[in-house]
């Protein structure tokens, strides 16, 4: 629990390891999701890093966008939540290792640590609404500054590179669940340990709503 924020910040190994690939008619919605990616990488074949590219980014948020339009994106079993922190479930991940698809449940109060991240990353929100908190780094101190904080509704879309130019935490401030589908450029089996970059924040210091 974050005592600044009633916010249950911790994650246990139950946000990462559950696991559900396109075996079921559910799912074309998540395969025709990966097809849009894959679509997106084949554009960017002669970039070292397709994430810097302006149109690989849109073509990302394009595919979420369309993704969590679809109410036959998640099954009941991939919008399971956990009691004791935000839940992930991994959906699909790319065989040549570019990208993992995680639906994340959110029950009222949970939410991420803060973190920059490892790798490109985008989300949108599904269900219900999250809050995120928007933070700058401050190198000189080694720590992270709240910078503004506001809603992200059903719908919401989002997408970032790499870096800490981009810190930032969500959180589920409502007295609902909530669900958000995320995609990371890493492996599978990296999705726990190659994504958060968690880091320090600034004591002290209150975000200010947008």
């Amino acid at each position: 629990m974050n005592p600044s924020t009633g916010l249950n910040t911790s994650e246990s190994s139950l946000a990462e390891t559950h696991s559900f690939f396109c075996t079921t008619p559910e799912a074309a919605a998540v395969t025709r999701l990966c097809s849009a990616l894959d679509v997106a990488f084949d554009a960017c074949t002669e970039a070292h890093d397709p994430s810097l590219h302006a149109s690989f980014a849109r073509a990302v948020r394009a595919a979420l966008t369309e993704a969590a339009a679809d109410p036959a994106l998640l099954t009941d079993d991939q919008r399971e939540p956990s009691a004791t922190c935000y839940r992930r479930h991994l959906l699909a991940a790319d065989p040549h290792g570019r990208y993992a698809i995680a639906a994340l449940v959110w029950m009222p109060g949970q939410a991420s640590p803060i973190h920059a991240h490892h790798t490109w990353c985008g989300y949108a929100v599904i269900d219900g609404a999250l809050t995120e908190t928007l933070y700058d780094w401050q190198a000189d101190g080694d720590c992270a500054v709240p910078v503004r904080e506001h809603s992200r509704e059903t719908g919401a879309v989002s997408f970032t590179r790499a870096g800490r130019n981009c810190i930032h935490r969500l959180g589920n401030g409502s007295g609902a669940a909530a669900v958000s589908l995320h995609i990371y450029g890493v492996s599978g089996n990296q999705i726990a340990t190659h994504v958060n970059d968690v880091v320090r924040v600034a004591d002290h210091v209150q975000a200010v709503p947008a």
